[in-house]
């Protein structure tokens, strides 16, 4: 089975940065969707940004501007370089990926923007 690793989370002041990285156990093969998402306390899970197959990457409204969704194929990673951080960006951010029979998720990884 596949295993989804996140890290680079922490507490970060508003305006700073941090660069999330999700590393696959081994290569995933078949996939449709790669991506991350968030969740806030007391809020629906919800995507922050993806890519599909064919397709260029997805920004919620939200983010755009400042985060940015990047892979390295050859490493097994997926990045989301995120800058100019605010407080509503507080959440446990996850790593996705989608394939033809299997959906993958991280276990999380706390960003905390707060002065």
């Amino acid at each position: 089975q596949v295993q989804l690793v996140e890290s680079g989370g922490g507490l970060v002041q508003p305006g700073g940065s941090l660069r999330l990285s999700c590393v696959a156990s081994r290569n995933i093969f078949n996939i449709y969707a790669m991506g991350w998402y968030r969740q806030a306390p007391g809020k629906q899970r919800e995507l922050v940004a993806d890519i599909t197959s064919g397709s260029s990457t997805n920004y919620a409204d939200s983010v755009k501007g400042r985060f940015t969704l990047s892979r390295d194929n050859a490493k097994n990673t997926m990045y989301l370089q995120m800058n100019s951080l605010k407080p509503e960006d507080t959440a446990v951010y996850y790593c996705n990926v989608r394939t033809d029979f299997y959906d993958y998720w991280g276990q999380g990884t706390q960003v905390t923007v707060s002065s």
